[in-house]
């Protein structure tokens, strides 16, 4: 299996630093030193080891080779196909097809995108157990990342703190909306009488949705949307509570005489790779179900 390993080349004013300093700076922990150390790792200076108390120079190459990662063995390997709009050494974007679910659960133990990412890597012979950053609702498409590396998993989360990773979402909703655009401004909570219902309610969490319409037509409304927070069923939930629920989403009060999978689609993702620093920005079409909708009533 390859390894995941890291390479910088030191600068001036870098020069001086101790390794365990200069590795701290870059956020890798005392725990993943002693993971490095112990468990097969390496720490090379111009391709020879050293220890963290190394002192680096101007025109030092520093490499960190963590050790593989092991899957759970709990985890089934299953060959299915990937859409896979963009990959590098440190992440993946998966461009999810409907009806997968993004981890297995008891009620789908297989066919998810964790199993298809873990027989992949073995494929590939990347040393990586599955870190997915942004999860999907197993009925809803479209874009979502995949950290190859618990380092880069680590990195991606501070940007989910912070807001810096920026998802549009496509969705057919009922109704003609009548307002152009706007913003829903409600806290989420899990309902008192379901464990996988959300709904609006004064004790949940904050909550924002911004919403706009690319089209309307007679039954329904055709809008994008962008998330501030990312409470589960966000979306879902929020245009339910204006009065128009995603075609499809008999949870949340859709009807399936459109579609028979919530109308919701991941189009956009855009972010500051959390290696090399440079925007990353991928787009995904409408899947063949939503269009369809749209074809049929144009």
């Amino acid at each position: 299996m390859q390894p995941f390993r890291l390479t910088w080349e030191i600068h001036e004013h870098d020069s001086g630093k101790l390794v365990k300093e200069f590795l701290k700076d870059k956020e890798i922990s005392k725990t993943a030193l002693t993971d490095i150390k112990f468990n097969g790792g390496h720490i090379l200076v111009n391709h020879v080891p050293i220890t963290v108390r190394y002192e680096l120079k101007k025109g030092d190459i520093l490499h960190v080779v963590f050790p593989p990662e092991v899957p759970s063995t709990d985890m089934v390997k299953e060959n299915i196909p990937l859409n896979i709009p963009y990959e590098d050494d440190y992440l993946l974007i998966i461009n999810k097809q409907p009806y997968m679910s993004t981890i297995p659960s008891r009620e789908h133990p297989n066919g998810s995108l964790a199993n298809a990412l873990l027989y992949y890597y073995e494929q590939q012979q990347i040393g990586s157990t599955v870190h997915i950053v942004n999860r999907l609702d197993r009925d809803t498409s479209g874009l979502l990342i995949v950290a190859k590396h618990r380092y880069t998993h680590h990195l991606f989360s501070k940007q989910q703190k912070s807001s810096s990773i920026k998802r549009t979402y496509e969705a057919l909703v009922h109704g003609v909306m009548s307002e152009n655009k706007g913003t829903i401004k409600a806290p989420i909570g899990r309902k008192d009488t379901s464990i996988i219902e959300r709904e609006v309610r004064e004790d949940g969490q904050e909550a924002i949705t911004h919403f706009h319409v690319i089209q309307h037509y007679k039954e329904f409304t055709h809008v994008s949307v962008s998330l501030e927070t990312g409470r589960t069923h966000q979306i879902r939930v929020h245009m339910a509570h204006i009065g128009h629920p995603l075609l499809g989403d008999d949870l949340y009060g859709g009807k399936r005489d459109f579609i028979t999978r919530q109308a919701l689609h991941s189009r956009t993702l855009s972010f500051h790779h959390p290696i090399t620093h440079e925007k990353i920005l991928i787009t995904s079409d409408l899947p063949n179900d939503m269009k369809k909708v749209l074809e049929e009533r144009a």
